[in-house]
């Protein structure tokens, strides 16, 4: 399990003088299932985008476990995203011409390091979300529930140390937004992995180990 360790954190877009973002300092522990809420345009988002390495920030120190996330190179981070972070999408990201399991095998398939431990833990993972019988479907024919379950699946395959999740129940009804919650919960846990999850719904929170108001934490002009 990892903990994840910001520090002076300092971030803005190019060209954008409307927003900047600082984090002066947050500490996750390993394991734990954290909610983080806060107006939209805040940098909930960014902050995400952030952690999982796809954005540098301007200054300050992200780490996760004993690695610098902010000080790896371009090829560095993104290996180190294929191996350790796993990420759910509000819109899903799903590849329409591809099944439900080219889908969840998608990173594997990319890396070509697709072997049968990993066919088996795909298949293992649609069984354990009741998608077991879609393997062979193409995401047209699944529900927004559906969808967004092969979404977590996909982002566990790699049994990622750290889960992020930006806004992952905002197109689904009350019923499968808890569903997701409780897959996300669940699978970090059974995994050992760090959750860290997006969402403005009040009704989520108390799935969560902790809460964090974006705006408390931050320093936001937006």
């Amino acid at each position: 399990m990892t903990d994840i360790s910001i520090s002076g954190l300092e971030f803005s877009y190019p060209g954008d003088h409307a927003f900047a973002m600082a984090v002066p300092k947050l500490t996750i522990p390993a394991g734990e299932c954290v909610a983080i809420v806060g107006p939209s345009g805040s940098g909930k988002t960014t902050l995400l985008s952030l952690v999982a390495g796809t954005l540098l920030p301007l200054a300050g120190k992200i780490q996760i476990g004993e690695i610098t996330v902010s000080q790896l190179g371009d090829t560095a981070r993104r290996s180190f995203r294929s191996r350790e972070i796993g990420q759910v999408f509000q819109a899903f990201e799903l590849i329409e011409y591809l099944t439900v399991n080219e889908n969840v095998l998608l990173g594997p398939i990319i890396e070509s390091a697709v072997d049968t431990q990993v066919r088996e833990r795909a298949t293992t993972l649609l069984h354990s979300v009741g998608l077991g019988d879609k393997a062979h479907t193409k995401p047209a024919n699944l529900s927004h529930g559906e969808r967004q379950r092969v979404a977590v699946c996909r982002a566990m395959l790699n049994q990622p140390r750290v889960l992020l999740a930006d806004e992952p129940t905002g197109n689904l009804d009350q019923a499968n937004k808890q569903n997701v919650v409780d897959l996300l919960v669940t699978q970090a846990r059974e995994q050992g992995s760090t959750l860290l999850m997006v969402t403005h719904d009040q009704s989520l929170l108390g799935s969560f180990d902790r809460v964090i108001d974006f705006e408390e934490l931050t320093g936001v002009t937006a």
